[in-house]
């Protein structure tokens, strides 16, 4: 039955989560309120740098929601033994805003992104189970998906460089790290 399979138990809606740039604060999916060390609003995004307590993972993160793109960027500081081959993780999201609160639904798509190096494309079968329980409409899905083919095409074709196929789109992103 493939990959597919893999998520029988555990489809779930797309994840909301939150950026409140007025309190300071990020509320992920479940509900738990995070305080954000830093918000910066630009005209292409939003960016925010917080640290990730309780996660044994990572310790740290930046990310840069990006509404033109559809995409959520995140560099996530790995604690040490848990390092990946990644240097940036896109989410394939939509993002709303009202004012200075911001909110990112997650489509499921994920890409891996190893800068100059290549990319992976994560949890299709994710999409396909949530898109088959009807917990996203056949617009969503699509929308999702042309969304994931429009960065891979834009990554591959700029040497899997970040910078450089944002360069592109005048969207200049800056990092505490890169």
């Amino acid at each position: 039955m493939g990959r597919m399979a893999d998520h029988a138990g555990t489809i779930h809606p797309p994840k909301i989560e939150t950026f409140d740039v007025t309190a300071g604060t990020n509320t992920d999916p479940k509900g738990v309120v995070r305080e954000v060390e830093e918000y910066r609003v630009e005209p292409f995004g939003l960016y925010l740098a917080r640290p990730a307590p309780g996660r044994p993972q990572f310790h740290y993160l930046e990310s840069w929601l990006l509404p033109g793109l559809g995409l959520r960027l995140t560099d996530f500081w790995f604690s040490p033994g848990h390092e990946r081959d990644q240097d940036f993780y896109l989410d394939v999201v939509t993002v709303d805003r009202d004012g200075q609160t911001w909110r990112s639904t997650d489509w499921y798509l994920d890409i891996v992104l190893r800068e100059g190096r290549g990319l992976d494309v994560l949890d299709t079968d994710e999409l396909l189970a949530a898109a088959a329980a009807g917990l996203l409409g056949p617009a969503d899905a699509r929308r999702a998906l042309e969304t994931t083919y429009r960065a891979v095409d834009g990554l591959a074709a700029h040497g899997y460089k970040l910078r450089d196929w944002l360069s592109t789109l005048d969207i200049e992103l800056a990092w505490r790290r890169h």
